[in-house]
């Protein structure tokens, strides 16, 4: 991603999380609720490791080198990459996960592609974004020519990511949401489905690739 945002906003994007972080505890307590327990997991665009020490997640990629410099201070093992071309041989995790960094990939079927090959069958693949159907979604939208971050960002809505799962051999299986009221003053439990909350986190399970049955010569 040329001038990308993340380079060059690396504080304010840090500074955003001190700044808010009801909205924070809100999204990880969504993120808790469809996490894979007491398994190796990916973070898909990690940035600076502040989900991802918050969630226990111990590995990640990230195009944005200024942003895994601060996530090495936390420990985290991360490798600058693409999530269209993954450093990894397949089924070396248990689930990746993606935090609104779909909405930043360039190519998300490839990235998906990526996600399944590397995660073992039956493994999971969890996606939280912002709907972009959602109160919040609709106010991103129309701001995003002021954006820093969201400038260049791609929303999506919950039926385009499960469109997207499915097409890419994940069984969609549950799905959470949260930040139903942006503007609370306390920590916002998340509640089972979508249509409310602008933070939604979409979980799918991975199936064997479908495959063209070779023809029977006769």
């Amino acid at each position: 991603m040329k001038n990308n945002p993340f380079d060059l906003y690396t504080l304010e994007y840090e500074e955003w999380f001190k700044e808010n972080p009801l909205t924070f505890q809100s999204e990880v307590l969504a993120l808790q609720q469809l996490l894979p327990k007491s398994k190796n997991g990916i973070e898909i665009g990690i940035g600076s490791g502040i989900f991802a020490r918050a969630l226990g997640i111990k590995s990640g990629i990230d195009p944005s080198e200024n942003m895994l410099d601060i996530a090495r201070k936390r420990n985290l093992t991360v490798e600058n990459a693409y999530a269209e071309r993954l450093p990894y041989p397949d089924q070396s995790f248990d689930f990746a996960l993606f935090i609104t960094s779909i909405c930043f990939i360039e190519h998300p079927e490839k990235a998906m592609k990526e996600a399944w090959r590397i995660i073992k069958t039956g493994g999971e693949v969890i996606i939280a974004f912002i709907d972009k159907q959602s109160t919040l979604g609709q106010q991103l939208i129309a701001d995003k020519e002021d954006s820093k971050f969201y400038g260049t960002a791609n929303f999506f809505s919950v039926p385009e990511i499960n469109a997207l799962l499915t097409r890419s051999n994940f069984e969609v299986s549950t799905c959470v949401q949260t930040l139903m009221n942006p503007t609370s003053k306390k920590i916002e439990k998340p509640v089972k489905g979508f249509g409310k909350g602008g933070f939604v986190v979409v979980k799918g399970i991975k199936k064997e690739a479908q495959t063209t049955p070779k023809a029977v010569k006769p």
